[in-house]
């Protein structure tokens, strides 16, 4: 198994000792035999369940979506947030180049995978070292101490920046989704560090989110959505 289906895999909440034991009759027919592995499968679809029943997903969103320029940009990991930066780059150059007017654009950035860090405050980042954890480094080589889409803490940020980072970006109208997968690995290191159960941990980790970001079931699902609201598809990193 893929190293990338694996860590999807532990996101999603499933053990992947289950699913190479699951025998393939298994997730075809409802009539087979339910078992250990079975039934560790079937607790993990009910965990997801009762997930959607406390939790309901915010897709008002999408009536945000509207203009004639619309751009959904996938930023799958940190890249020193250069995915972020892109978004503000494009809406920028469609300004100066094609002279659109306020209300012509509609940016929707999408932060899964490794990129859901993006989505936490410079708090989170120094608290739980994320930049050590993720082997996260800088432009000088050094350990990433925080998250880049934000302001840094302690220094000003130049006035050509300010507008590009994520937190601008929001109070500008543009939409920030959040990856409901990957932020089990947020709430994962709050519940280690902290030594918290679960339901304390997310209480924490939302507590910690940029404000505006808003959490979706999974990236992919928001990916979709956004396509099908009229966006262009972005690999932004």
């Amino acid at each position: 198994m893929s190293s990338a289906r694996r860590e999807f895999l532990k996101q999603a909440g499933v053990g992947v000792a289950v699913l190479t034991a699951v025998p393939r009759t298994a997730w075809a027919s409802p009539q087979a035999p339910v078992g250990t592995n079975t039934r560790a499968l079937l607790d993990a679809a009910a965990a997801w369940d009762e997930q959607q029943q406390s939790e309901p997903w915010d897709v008002s969103w999408t009536k945000r979506i509207t203009g004639k320029h619309k751009a959904m940009f996938d930023i799958p990991e940190v890249e020193g947030g250069v995915g972020v930066l892109r978004s503000g780059f494009w809406q920028r150059q469609y300004t100066d180049v094609l002279k659109t007017q306020p209300g012509e654009l509609t940016s929707v950035m999408v932060l899964r995978h490794n990129g859901i860090m993006l989505a936490m405050n410079q708090e989170f980042w120094a608290t739980y070292e994320v930049g050590k954890a993720e082997k996260l480094k800088d432009d000088d080589g050094k350990t990433l101490k925080y998250n880049p889409a934000l302001p840094k803490p302690g220094a000003e940020t130049p006035p050509s920046m300010r507008a590009y980072l994520l937190d601008a970006q929001i109070a500008n109208g543009e939409i920030a989704l959040g990856c409901g997968l990957a932020y089990r690995s947020v709430v994962s290191m709050i519940q280690k560090k902290d030594k918290l159960d679960t339901a304390e941990a997310r209480k924490k980790a939302n507590s910690m989110l940029v404000p505006g970001v808003i959490m979706q079931p999974s990236g992919i699902f928001a990916n979709v959505m956004a396509e099908e609201a009229g966006c262009v598809f972005v690999y932004a990193v």
